[in-house]
């Protein structure tokens, strides 16, 4: 208990004496005395006086009594419980030394002196019970206005938190302008501003401004700069305003224009501030604690929404970047050259590209939900199944597998085959398979090794002619020659030494013709275009055959390689022409341009069936038109060949260069 100093003693006293209510009282009191105790007092003249004006002539003195119920009342009325029962006491007090020691009917005068004290013990109870009944009553209403405080409040929650929910509801993005104006809407305050704090240059940017021109407010401050960077460091409410006491209260909000009291709370997520809410009144006002709590309420669900826009934002933009990347793997899986396609484990496709559709001539529509058994023989599935789906199983990379693939008309083309495994759950779902269609390069591929075999036995071939050739002729024209030098010598010879000159003179044409024909000097000492000019009139005058060369553009010197390509392009192709196309007539042409030289050699002869890929050509035995085509590949260019049965072929060659 605290005890009491003098100076409080005396300060109660003087304000008790200060009180009109008790003056009255006393008075009353006073004069119910003097009226009450008239018999002894009438020996003094004023009171013998006084007591003929207000006594109305009532010898048992039962009315001053009964006005002492008067005092009673008034004063537990004006001073409370403890100064009713204070005069109830005193008035007992004067009453009662009149019923023992002057009432003339003390019997009478004690049983209404009794009365009396029992009526103003019951005034004062009523009183009482009256005053307490209305301070419960007014208890009552202050409790019903603070729940019906709360309940507004708590509906203002509600609506507020709908209000912020909806953002996401909605699917968009949370515009925080929009969340704060319906903050605002809700609570109907004068001002409310919002900073967000910007973690990577540690700052606080003014993000939403109601209520106030944005000029009133800093743009971007310093935490611990201002109310709201105090309240972004010690992530405490702070209330300013008045009435005040407090120098720095108008200072403070001299930095918020037109404000003159104001709430800011921080806004904390996990444990961490993101921003202040800020909350102002353009009149004199100072926020109660419990405005504080629910305004620390509403920043709290501005707060949860904020960060749920964030996160909707980041899940928004990662489900983009998701979809891009889906759109881009989709437009690379239909675009891709190579096929390719998904079947789960029990073989049901469930995925195929343009590619694949393609290469097994079934539509997508078709493929999908279609049995990858179905597109290999039961051999080969079965060499897929053990070969390759087991090995993925163990973790092992399977690329360039071969296989036949059967096509939807029944062909068969070969195959080339990368697997992986896909994983869902953690657990195997599917396969994805990549093939690439390998069935010319396989073709070229034997068709080249079956030319080799076609070269090395011409080459045998050819071997056996030159030495044939030199056996025959060159060895037995010299042996001739030498037979007839030994008879010139002997003198038995009949030829003359002129003969014999003859003789080396043919067997010497020849030796340069079978030179000519392995490679002509022309060639390398005139170059390419005299060379096929040279090839052309060796046609004619030696087969009959009525061939020109003409040249095209612009004659330039070509590197020695292109030269002698071209050149055994040429004698090849009309090498075909002497021997198997039975033409009169052939004509060639070199055209120079300005991205490369280009080469035809055309004739009137009975033509041939072409195949359709140049790999098998080899493999019907056109071993000169193989090798025609590999020249031509080896130096970049292409060779293309026309020909109908009776209307003869034309060899197309264009070389950049």
């Amino acid at each position: 208990m605290t005890k009491q100093t003098p100076e409080k003693t005396i300060h109660v006293v003087i304000k008790t004496l200060g009180n009109p209510h008790l003056w009255a009282v006393s008075a009353f009191l006073a004069l119910l005395a003097i009226m009450h105790y008239s018999e002894p007092l009438a020996v003094v003249r004023i009171f013998e006086r006084i007591n003929s004006i207000v006594r109305f002539d009532m010898e048992r003195h039962t009315f001053e009594r009964i006005m002492f119920l008067v005092p009673v009342t008034y004063g537990t009325i004006k001073l409370g419980i403890g100064g009713g029962i204070s005069i109830a006491v005193l008035a007992a007090a004067i009453m009662f030394p009149r019923v023992f020691l002057f009432s003339l009917w003390p019997r009478e005068a004690f049983f209404e002196t009794c009365g009396i004290i029992f009526s103003s013990a019951l005034i004062v109870w009523l009183i009482y019970a009256l005053r307490e009944g209305r301070q419960r009553m007014a208890a009552m209403e202050t409790a019903q206005h603070r729940l019906n405080l709360h309940i507004r409040r708590l509906g203002m929650l509600h609506t507020i938190t709908s209000t912020l929910s909806q953002f996401l509801e909605w699917g968009r993005a949370m515009d925080i302008d929009t969340a704060i104006r319906k903050v605002s809407e809700t609570m109907d305050v004068q001002a409310i501003w919002l900073y967000l704090l910007d973690k990577d240059k540690d700052e606080l940017r003014l993000a939403v401004c109601r209520g106030l021109p944005e000029a009133a407010l800093k743009s971007t401050i310093k935490p611990g700069e201002g109310p709201d960077g105090r309240v972004a460091l010690s992530l405490k409410p702070v209330v300013i305003g008045s009435p005040s006491t407090e120098e720095s209260t108008a200072v403070e909000l001299s930095g918020y224009q037109g404000i003159q009291g104001m709430v800011i709370i921080p806004l904390i997520f996990k444990s961490n501030v993101i921003g202040t809410l800020g909350f102002g009144s353009k009149v004199p006002y100072l926020f109660q604690q419990d405005e504080v709590d629910f305004l620390t309420a509403v920043g709290d669900r501005l707060c949860m929404a904020i960060e749920n826009a964030r996160l909707y934002d980041k899940e928004h933009a990662n489900a983009e970047a998701l979809r891009a990347s889906e759109k881009n793997y989709r437009d690379i899986f239909e675009d891709a050259s190579d096929a390719i396609w998904v079947h789960d484990l029990s073989g049901k496709i469930t995925a195929a590209n343009n590619a694949m559709a393609k290469l097994t001539g079934y539509t997508t529509a078709e493929l999908v939900d279609a049995y990858v058994h179905s597109l290999f023989t039961e051999n080969g599935m079965a060499k897929i199944e053990e070969e390759i789906h087991q090995k993925v199983f163990r973790g092992e990379t399977v690329n360039n597998h071969e296989q036949e693939l059967v096509r939807k008309d029944g062909s068969t083309v070969v195959v080339q085959i990368g697997t992986r495994l896909i994983y869902r759950g953690g657990k195997p779902w599917a396969f994805h398979h990549m093939a690439r269609d390998i069935t010319e390069e396989k073709a070229v591929q034997d068709n080249l090794k079956m030319y080799v075999r076609k070269v090395n036995e011409a080459q045998e071939a050819e071997r056996k002619r030159i030495a044939r050739e030199l056996h025959d002729e060159t060895a037995q024209a010299l042996v001739v020659i030498s037979r007839n030098l030994d008879d010139l010598a002997s003198g038995n010879s009949k030829l003359s030494i002129e003969d014999i000159r003859q003789q080396i003179k043919v067997l010497l044409e020849g030796v340069r013709r079978f030179s000519q024909q392995l490679r002509p000097s022309i060639l390398d000492d005139l170059g390419m275009v005299p060379a096929m000019k040279w090839l052309a009139a060796d046609l004619t005058k030696n087969y009959g055959i009525d061939a020109t060369a003409e040249v095209i553009g612009n004659q330039r010197h070509l590197s020695p390689e292109i030269e002698l390509i071209l050149f055994r392009v040429a004698q090849e192709a009309l090498t075909n022409v002497r021997r198997h196309a039975n033409a009169h007539m052939a004509f060639l042409v070199v055209e120079f341009t300005d991205s490369g030289v280009k080469l035809t050699v055309q004739d009137d002869g009975k033509g041939f069936d072409i195949p359709t890929r140049a790999g098998d050509l080899a493999r019907i035995g056109k071993l000169g038109l193989a090798g025609m085509y590999e020249r031509t590949r080896l130096l970049g260019g292409s060779l293309t060949i026309n020909s109908v049965r009776g209307r003869g072929t034309r060899v197309t060659v264009e070389i950049p260069g």
